[in-house]
């Protein structure tokens, strides 16, 4: 439950004594209806009240005779009356056992009936009604004082702001954002129509730049915006807010789980705006109540004296802006972030593109960052493992050529390259052949590409001079020209007399020389006495 001002529940706590019902208690007030009614209980649970069937009533004393026709009461009629003490509670004999069953959470029917039950009860339900209630009720809570150093910490929430006409023509209350400075209460304030997880980073950059600098530790609710899973031991941030600290070297803070007066600063800030600077108005725009809210914050709110240090707020600032951290030189870069699965192409799918992932497995998960021109892919334990630039349109494919798996028909650059290896009348001939056949001619190319393996380079780069002179362009006709050549070749050589001599034949005395050698060699790594 919010805590609400003194004057506010001195106010509420007496129209209730009034009999005031909660509607016009919430109209007058402008305090919410379930705040309302549990100020309500809490009366009637603390109510002086005198037990039903208890046995107190037995000893009260009749109410005094009305006056006579002639307005005198009679002494001996009317007799002097009593007053009883406090009352005692027909429950009170059975108080041991009653505590034992709140204490397990039961309610005033179920110990009811079992007092009837097991312990013969012959009182009233209200009896014990007001007794369990009685046990219930709480005594105040009672706060700390929390003191922290000038720039040390900043606390941040959401209200509500003044009605707004919308672009339909009607009034809508605007979301209410506010950030105070803990030491000085200086405070940011704006309202914007829709929240989610980038706008809420938005705003605490906006309000790190109006302070002109940043506080070190941020204190926050567990608002979904900015607390994606609540845990008091190590809550998990929103990514982008999470990465918007860092930014700016702050820290969140996010307060238990339950246990909002944490940042009880920030809520009287809050109440305080709404009360003050907001009640009772109404805006055409989104932008005149922020206009307002920054003139008020100018003319009102900073040069007030503050509630409980008894100093200007404006000159609370002054002292603490010194000790703020500086603000970095650079914006933050805003994205939203999500999970995909890596398909069997190795591609993941984002805004209707297809992007690489790298070196992720397919069908695992990772990490997309969405930035206004650009795509970063990270695994699960946030290392990148691509960066894109984000497609022009849905349906495109992004990707570096290291990412794609070998296809052939992708492969025409580098067969040529092949083929302009052998020669350069080889590469013009590839050339002309993939511009006259075009992709089909692909297969052409790997087999003259890979002619070197079979014939040598100097005659496929005869043949294709010839070729070319003659504007025959085919592989099958380069490789019926050098299957000719090599047959020609081997003619030659079958029709040629035998010779001992010649220049691929060396003379005898050279093999001797090298046999004459080898052995001798290999008689002095012989060790001396060992067998041959």
């Amino acid at each position: 439950m919010n805590v609400l001002k003194a004057h506010l529940r001195i106010t509420i706590t007496t129209l209730l004594a009034r009999g005031a019902s909660q509607h016009e208690i919430a109209q007058r007030t402008g305090v919410d209806r379930k705040t309302i009614r549990r100020y309500a209980r809490a009366a009637a649970a603390n109510a002086p009240m005198v037990a039903t069937g208890s046995a107190a009533m037995a000893g009260e004393m009749p109410p005094p005779r009305p006056p006579g026709d002639d307005g005198i009461v009679a002494a001996a009629v009317v007799p002097h009356r009593v007053h009883p003490g406090p009352a005692t509670s027909a429950c009170e004999p059975h108080r041991s056992w009653i505590e034992a069953q709140v204490a397990l959470g039961r309610n005033a029917v179920s110990v009811f009936q079992d007092l009837v039950d097991q312990r013969g009860f012959t009182h009233q339900y209200n009896s014990v009604k007001r007794f369990v209630a009685a046990l219930k009720a709480r005594a105040p809570e009672r706060f700390d004082v929390l003191e922290f150093l000038p720039g040390e910490e900043a606390q941040v929430d959401y209200g509500q702001g003044a009605p707004t006409r919308t672009a339909s023509g009607k009034y809508q209350r605007p979301i209410l954002f506010v950030m105070t400075l803990k030491y000085s209460g200086k405070c940011f304030r704006k309202v914007v129509w829709k929240t989610s997880q980038v706008v809420w980073a938005q705003l605490h950059e906006e309000a790190f730049r109006s302070f002109g600098g940043c506080c070190r530790y941020v204190v926050l609710d567990n608002l979904r915006e900015g607390v994606v899973r609540p845990d008091w031991y190590e809550p998990g941030l929103n990514p982008v807010y999470a990465a918007v600290l860092a930014h700016h070297g702050v820290v969140a803070d996010p307060c238990r789980v339950r246990d909002p007066n944490r940042k009880g600063t920030v809520e009287a800030a809050i109440q305080h705006t709404q009360t003050t600077a907001l009640k009772g108005r109404t805006f055409e725009t989104l932008e005149a109540q922020n206009a307002w809210l920054v003139e008020w914050e100018a003319r009102w709110a900073s040069p007030r004296i503050h509630g409980r240090k008894k100093r200007q707020v404006s000159e609370l600032y002054r002292e603490e802006q010194p000790h703020l951290l500086p603000l970095p030189r650079e914006g933050f870069r805003y994205f939203t972030q999500g999970v995909r699965t890596v398909d069997d192409a190795g591609l993941v799918q984002i805004e209707g593109a297809y992007y690489a992932a790298g070196e992720a497995a397919l069908a695992s998960v990772v990490t997309v960052r969405v930035y206004a021109q650009a795509i970063e892919i990270l695994d699960r334990r946030g290392v990148l493992l691509r960066r894109h630039q984000k497609a022009l349109r849905k349906g495109a494919f992004v990707m570096a050529a290291s990412d794609r798996l070998f296809n052939p028909s992708r492969e025409t650059a580098r067969v040529l390259a092949r083929a302009a290896q052998i020669g350069p009348q080889t590469a013009a001939l590839a050339q002309v052949l993939f511009a006259r056949v075009g992709r089909p001619g692909q297969r052409a190319l790997q087999g003259l590409a890979s002619l070197p393996r079979t014939y040598a380079r100097t005659d496929i780069e005869a043949v294709c001079a010839r070729l070319l002179a003659a504007d025959c362009i085919s592989y099958t006709a380069i490789k019926s020209a050098l299957a000719r050549r090599a047959e020609e070749a081997r003619a030659a050589a079958d029709a040629a007399p035998l010779t001992q001599s010649g220049p691929g034949i060396r003379a005898p005395l050279e093999y001797q020389t090298f046999w004459d050698q080898h052995a001798a060699d290999e008689a002095s790594r012989t060790p001396v006495g060992a067998s041959a």
